[in-house]
């Protein structure tokens, strides 16, 4: 391995410089492209690897290696790319002309050139990571909570003092990060400019099969549809958390405090369900309480969502993901607890990193990680460059989808539940799915709206804070629970800004699974009320899926999307059907009530 690497570092540039003295041709555009990819293949493996060992064990020198890694892989594409520009304006294939622009895309922070900057944006890059991993609020010296129990604490606890010392202290993650976050700013966007991009943000935007500006114009769209059903579940969640909490902690006609909302983030608000007024166990169930009453370990709960996936007709994992994933926190290290699929090779070394809590959430999130492996398997024999989701909004998607077939229907099918609740009890579950779902589609828009301003200078760095919270009001309609300055960096307490991970995926994947649901749900023959809906077992739905999943990103997304659901436009109305019935419930709840803040 190491000498074909060898032989393939000292002959690439003689290929390359052969070719440079005349007009380039088709041929000599493909064989740059074959060997980019074996090449490209071979240092992602090396890469993956260091970033799990990193990951999973995190010190000074698995961040150092790491590091390295990465700066390897980053100076390889960026020379790639460079060397790419002579093919520029060549007429070619289209899967070729595809494989160029993917090149110019991958990497989601771009480095300069200069190997000396290049080096200094991968340290600052991995050494943020590993301060989100490490992060730690200690209430004394020897009583620190991690961010997985902070979460616990902030989804349990329903004291109004405590949340906002969790929500506090949890913060001060991101203050260190300031300066070091500016300069990795500046660094990627030398070198988005040097591949001829505008800054990063243009950047990551041009990766949709249209212009920034057209993207961002459909963002708008996609927004506007469901941004009346947000508003009704704020203007009722408002109201309740005031009632429970009384006026002076939430004001009943503002923005609610972030804090209150069920997690360090207010991201998503299922964990304040049992504050909103309705009866005790009024949905019928309590899914943890199903689990853990069968003694689950964290294997147990995977091996449910596995099999989801087997009953559609898709082959079961691999016995490495058993034997190599992380499914529990170690006792003994730090380990980045954020959960996460891998595809180490390319190929069948599928993996999901884990610290899984025998809970609801959990199962809903295995359904989801194993969405990405299975994605990942099913275009394992596409190029390398093709390796991919249609847009990385349908990687995020595939395992939502599987996750909404997660009804009462479903459970009883599997045994956790004995018997499926009435019908009156639909409200109570599509209320905490839409704590979940619906009050997410504001959050997850705003993390990378906010970033393309840093990224494009609109926002300063002296700004970074004020403009974060600004951003928060619009959209969500929330706020801090103290006073904040430009002394902190809250952004930085959400891993995907200190990992440099793009988020409009997860906004996209949360319009783009109802979609991929409901065309699901009529592939497999339903035809009763969409939340009811489990495709489960339905080899026909399995079929249409794989069909999809295989395509990778061969195509531009609007084919892929086709595929599956016969539409060629992303369309929120499906989040609409599946909601129908708590809207009209909603506007009930608030009549008389103003809505907004």
């Amino acid at each position: 391995m190491k000498l074909r690497l060898l032989v393939a570092a000292l002959l690439f540039p003689l290929f390359i410089q052969a070719q440079t003295s005349s007009k380039p041709t088709v041929a000599e555009a493909q064989a740059f492209m074959n060997q980019a990819e074996a090449q490209l293949k071979d240092m992602s493996v090396k890469a993956n690897r260091a970033q799990w060992v990193q990951e999973n064990f995190i010190t000074d020198d698995t961040q150092a290696l790491s590091a390295d890694a990465n700066d390897q892989i980053t100076a390889l594409t960026e020379d790639l790319v460079e060397q790419a520009k002579r093919f520029d304006g060549l007429a070619m294939p289209a899967d070729l002309q595809r494989k160029f622009l993917l090149l110019k895309l991958s990497l989601t922070a771009p480095a300069p050139h200069d190997a000396a900057l290049r080096k200094e944006m991968t340290q600052i890059a991995s050494s943020l990571d590993a301060d989100y991993g490490k992060g730690k609020y200690c209430r004394k010296p020897d009583d620190c909570l991690d961010i997985t129990a902070i979460e616990k604490v902030m989804t349990d606890s329903h004291d109004p003092n405590q949340l906002k010392e969790m929500w506090v202290g949890w913060h001060k993650v991101g203050a260190p990060m300031r300066p070091r976050y500016a300069r990795f700013v500046e660094l990627s966007n030398q070198g988005a400019r040097e591949m001829g991009f505008k800054d990063v943000g243009a950047m990551w935007r041009a990766g949709y099969d249209m212009t920034p500006e057209q993207f961002n114009a459909e963002l708008e769209r996609l927004w506007q549809q469901v941004r009346p059903l947000y508003v009704s579940l704020h203007t009722f969640v408002r109201a309740r958390l005031s009632r429970y909490y009384g006026p002076n902690v939430v004001p009943p006609d503002g923005p609610i405090p972030a804090d209150l909302l069920g997690n360090p983030w207010a991201q998503e608000w299922d964990g304040i369900f049992p504050l909103l007024g309705l009866p005790e166990n009024s949905r019928g169930y309590d899914l943890t309480q199903l689990l853990q009453a069968r003694n689950l370990d964290a294997k147990g709960m995977v091996r449910y969502g596995e099999a989801f996936y087997k009953s559609l007709g898709l082959a079961p994992l691999p016995d490495t993901f058993w034997e190599r994933s992380l499914f529990t926190k170690p006792r003994d290290r730090d380990v980045v607890c954020h959960a996460s699929a891998w595809d180490v090779d390319t190929a069948d070394d599928l993996r999901v990193k884990m610290c899984i809590q025998i809970r609801d959430v959990d199962f809903v999130t295995i359904h989801h990680e194993l969405g990405h492996n299975f994605y990942q398997r099913a275009y394992k024999n596409q190029p390398f460059m093709f390796q991919g989701g249609a847009n990385d909004g349908f990687h995020e998607a595939i395992g939502d989808t599987i996750a909404l077939s997660v009804t009462p229907e479903y459970l009883q099918k599997i045994g956790l539940l004995d018997k499926v609740p009435p019908a009156d009890a639909d409200i109570p579950l599509l209320l905490r799915k839409a704590l979940e779902k619906v009050a997410f589609l504001p959050f997850g828009l705003l993390i990378d709206e906010w970033r393309w301003r840093v990224f494009s200078g609109e926002i300063r760095p002296a700004d970074y804070n004020k403009a974060w919270w600004e951003m928060r009001l619009k959209y969500q309609g929330v706020a801090p629970p103290v006073e904040r300055s430009e002394a902190d960096f809250d952004p930085g307490a959400k891993y995907h800004v200190a990992g440099n991970v793009p988020y409009m995926r997860y906004f996209l994947a949360d319009i783009l699974q109802f979609q991929f649901y409901r065309a699901l749900c009529k592939e497999a023959g339903y035809t009763g009320p969409l939340n009811r809906c489990t495709f489960y077992q339905s080899k026909e739905a399995g079929a249409k899926l794989d069909k999809m999943l295989e395509m990778g990103q061969s195509k531009p997304w609007p084919d892929a999307l086709e595929a599956l659901t016969g539409q060629r436009q992303m369309d929120a109305s499906a989040i609409l059907d599946y909601f129908a019935p708590l809207q009209k419930w909603l506007d009930e709840q608030n009549t008389g009530v103003k809505a907004g803040w």
